[in-house]
């Protein structure tokens, strides 16, 4: 059997590099031939739970079509976030938990997808669906992914499914959930190190919404006022990558974890920020507004963006 890659979505999380080391696992089990990979480098959450399980960070790959005929996709199917010669390559397997959009192949394929926190509780299921027992770090990473995604069960992404597999992942990994998460979400928080830049870049992703490239950045942190001193730079930031990228709207949200309140800032024509304003109900000052109780990117703002979009 030809090997494959398996990995996650552009500017990767803890879900996207966890799980896509899950599956592969899962799959080489079952006789696939498969490795993880990323696009691009771990966050420090990320590292952070990479380290705690004894992992070694995926190697990071361009393009995919250089190395294998056929990939495996693990949280995203939109090919602007995929790897960039996604074209090339033929997509056998998705595991998903996100909407699907401007996704077609010419082959049938394996498609999982469930509306669910995170990707990984969705591998939880599919190993205990096929009786493969989960390696103590294996275990480790799916929870850390879990965690990241629902924010430690607290964002309005959390299923019941999402609870059931954190307290059964915690239980084989031999960690207190909710110690080892505060920790390792804590870990993410650190922003005085790097770039706006780096920063609107580090969680990004871009959707198509309706013929308009919007970008959506999300940081967390654990001292909200002192991330808004650079609101300025953010700005200047944002603005530049929409100039050089082409984006029409670039917004960047920017979430307490211990409170589960955000701030957003947001570049753009008029006409977008109008959109904007009528996906959330409230108006920019300044180019900012706060959003409280928005911290998920999938259920709390891509899908109001896109009706506004597409009204």
């Amino acid at each position: 059997m030809a090997k494959e890659l398996i990995f996650g979505h552009q500017n990767p999380d803890t879900d996207a590099i966890g799980t896509a080391i899950a599956y592969s696992y899962l799959q080489n089990k079952l006789g696939y031939d498969t490795e993880a990979v990323a696009l691009g480098e771990a966050n420090d959450e990320t590292k952070y739970a990479l380290n705690k399980f004894g992992f070694t960070a995926p190697r990071v790959i361009k393009t995919a079509s250089n190395e294998v005929d056929a990939v495996m996709l693990v949280d995203h199917n939109e090919p602007q976030q995929s790897v960039s010669d996604i074209d090339k390559v033929k997509v056998t397997h998705v595991v998903d938990h996100h909407r699907i959009m401007n996704f077609n192949t010419a082959d049938p394929l394996y498609y999982r997808a469930a509306p669910v926190g995170c990707t990984s509780t969705i591998m939880w299921q599919m190993y205990n669906e096929k009786e493969i027992e989960i390696p103590q770090d294996i275990a480790g990473i799916m929870l850390s992914a879990i965690i990241s995604d629902t924010l430690l069960l607290k964002s309005p992404t959390t299923t019941d499914q999402d609870k059931e597999a954190v307290v059964s992942l915690a239980n084989i990994a031999g960690v207190d959930y909710k110690e080892y998460g505060l920790k390792m979400l804590k870990a993410g928080t650190n922003i005085a190190d790097k770039s706006e830049e780096d920063l609107i870049d580090l969680d990004a992703k871009s959707f198509e919404l309706n013929g308009s490239n919007v970008r959506v950045a999300q940081i967390n942190v654990v001292d909200l006022p002192e991330a808004l001193e650079r609101k300025d730079a953010f700005l200047k930031a944002m603005d530049e990558a929409s100039k050089r990228e082409g984006y029409d709207m670039f917004m960047l949200l920017i979430t307490n974890i211990l409170d589960s309140d955000s701030e957003a800032l947001v570049v753009g024509s008029d006409e977008s920020k109008a959109k904007f304003e009528k996906a959330f109900n409230a108006k920019l000052s300044d180019s900012e507004v706060k959003l409280p109780g928005v911290v998920s990117r999938k259920k709390q703002v891509v899908p109001p963006l896109t009706n506004a979009f597409e009204a």
